[in-house]
């Protein structure tokens, strides 16, 4: 079988088992119907190994957006990696990469979800580490490092499920011991740092170093994502602590990834700080008591999420793969499709009515308005909202206006394959939203606020984009802001400085003293006197031994005359 019709054949795959999850998961929500399971693969005398599968609505509906968003991806790869000499390779990564999300959205049992959890782990960082050079190397290590802080909480978690009768945590989750504060705290530390919440942000802006249909798969529905849906299973033991804590930290990092977006000019790393921004909203609104809205808010933002890497990888292909929006500009004249659909998933991601994130953006900053919270929490949520839109406009102004593009030679092509990916997901991020809003809410919500207060979302949206614009105008004799107060812009692009705190100034002090111990321990007097001192007297009294026992004639006479010389004393 050749490389394109193995990507075919995988994508035809991936899109049929989508469409069977979403007719199931669509079947299951109208019968509230819930399956459990339980496939027995390993029996010995009493002891017996069980593999538990769950299936209700919410596994099957986000079964289906991530087979149909790995299917389009990978179509869309057919292209895009084709000039690669180990594309097969790639294509068996993503696969890899995909069934252990399912497992993980499968799995009522923390032990299953843990393995789903490692292989998204250690197959994103053989994807990060696909461009084998130095940034994509360290970019790979620190995702993988801060992701094995999760892998350490759920395991610790398993160990204090040891106080229940059986690791399926579906069981346990409607009932409160004084213990299981402890296990919710783990919880929180393994979703944050899946989902790269305050204070392991800096991860998922140096994932950017894979391919940008691995990006367009991790930051939609697969790794970043996976941190919601575990609280989001676990929802109910959040109802007996107190969470205000927690919905400030999202918030924060919905703030602090609003402004970084606003000053970066990756394109690649804008859309992944936007990402940042939307995983803030979902846990914020969680942390509120909404569980079912974070869902739906993570079913859209993964449609329009990945049409706008899809997109984006296309204008990178075209512009020589560089990524820097300020070589970019006037772009609609020459790609007008992806032009089209690039604006579509990025109005979708502002929440423009009508298309799919306004019907879950707007339901959560109404009922965020309704729950009631002092002034500060209101003001960062609205102007983190405010920073979607004004670095979308942004971003929209750079690559789309006819702007200074510095390349003027380029090879501009719609390639169909890809075009074919983007007409779907493009559908979807316009249709998805009122669809999953029908199907999920059985009864409309109904909240009655004030006018100004309903206004608001629109003001903060307004100033946004005033703001957008403001932030990239750039004519002659004119210097943008950024460059005008470059220490505000250094310290608000540069996330606050959290990828040094993730980074060097974590392990600096440890390499001194590492350093200094290696140097007094294992190269000073302590090596030769306790590590060696046996080695080499056992290698001698070795070296004695084969020396003896050797057959010559000289150590026969002198052994001879020595045992003689004893006999005669």
């Amino acid at each position: 079988m050749n490389r394109l019709s193995f990507y075919n054949l995988s994508s035809f795959l991936l899109l049929l088992f989508g469409l069977i999850s979403g007719i199931m998961g669509i079947y299951f929500m109208g019968y509230n119907y819930v399956l459990f399971l339980d496939w027995e693969f390993l029996s010995i005398n009493s002891c017996c190994m069980v593999m538990t599968l769950l299936f209700d609505w919410m596994s099957l509906i986000f079964l289906m957006s991530v087979l149909f968003i790995s299917s389009m991806v990978v179509y869309y790869s057919s292209s895009y990696m084709q000039s690669d000499f180990y594309s097969v390779r790639f294509l068996w990564l993503v696969l890899l990469f995909v069934f252990s999300m399912v497992m993980m959205i499968m799995s009522p049992n923390l032990i299953s979800i843990l393995i789903g959890w490692d292989g998204l782990g250690l197959v994103s960082y053989c994807l990060v580490i696909y461009y084998q050079n130095n940034s994509s190397y360290g970019a790979g290590m620190l995702t993988i490092l801060t992701n094995r802080i999760g892998d350490v909480s759920i395991l610790l978690c398993i160990s204090w499920f040891m106080n229940f009768g059986s690791w399926n945590f579906i069981y346990y989750v409607c009932i409160w011991e004084d213990w299981m504060f402890n296990l919710v705290l783990l919880l929180i530390l393994a979703g944050f740092t899946s989902s790269a919440q305050i204070p392991f942000s800096s991860w998922l802006p140096a994932a950017m170093a894979a391919p940008t249909p691995v990006s367009a798969l991790v930051h939609s529905s697969t790794l970043v994502t996976a941190g919601v849906y575990l609280l989001i299973r676990f929802n109910n033991l959040f109802l007996n602590i107190d969470c205000y804590l927690l919905v400030l930290l999202s918030m924060m990092t919905m703030f602090m990834s609003g402004l970084g977006a606003s000053f970066e000019f990756d394109l690649k790393k804008i859309i992944a700080l936007s990402t940042l921004s939307q995983l803030g909203l979902m846990m914020s609104i969680l942390f509120m008591g909404f569980p079912v809205l974070a869902f739906f808010h993570l079913l859209t933002h993964a449609f329009f999420k990945a049409l706008l890497f899809l997109c984006a990888g296309l204008i990178i292909h075209c512009m020589s793969d560089t990524q820097d929006i300020r070589h970019m500009g006037g772009i609609v004249n020459y790609l007008p499709f992806t032009c089209s659909c690039f604006c579509i998933s990025s109005l979708s991601l502002c929440g423009l009515p009508f298309l799919s994130g306004f019907y879950s953006k707007d339901l959560i900053l109404e009922l965020f308005t309704l729950g009631g919270s002092n002034l500060v929490v209101y003001i960062i949520f609205y102007f983190s909202v405010g920073l979607t839109v004004a670095y979308s406009t942004r971003l929209i102004y750079y690559c789309m206006s006819d702007g200074h593009g510095m390349y003027v030679c380029q090879s501009y092509f719609e390639d169909k394959n890809m075009m074919f990916s983007m007409i779907l997901l493009t559908m979807l991020s316009i249709m998805s939203g009122s669809a999953l809003c029908w199907l999920i809410f059985s009864t409309p919500s109904l909240v009655v606020l004030s006018f100004s207060l309903k206004m608001a979302p629109l003001f903060f949206i307004l100033l946004g984009g005033w703001l957008g614009y403001e932030l990239s105008i750039f004519m002659s004799g004119e210097n943008l802001f950024s460059v005008s107060f470059y220490v505000i812009s250094y310290f608000s692009g540069f996330m606050w400085f959290m990828p040094k705190f993730s980074t060097y100034m974590l392990y600096s002090d440890a390499l001194y003293l590492s350093s200094g111990i290696s140097e007094n321990v294992d190269m000073g007097w302590g090596e030769v006197i306790v590590s060696t001192s046996f080695v080499n007297y056992f290698s001698y009294l070795g070296q004695l031994n084969q020396f003896i026992q050797n057959n010559n004639i000289k150590l026969f006479m002198i052994s001879y005359l020595f045992i003689l010389f004893i006999l005669l004393i």
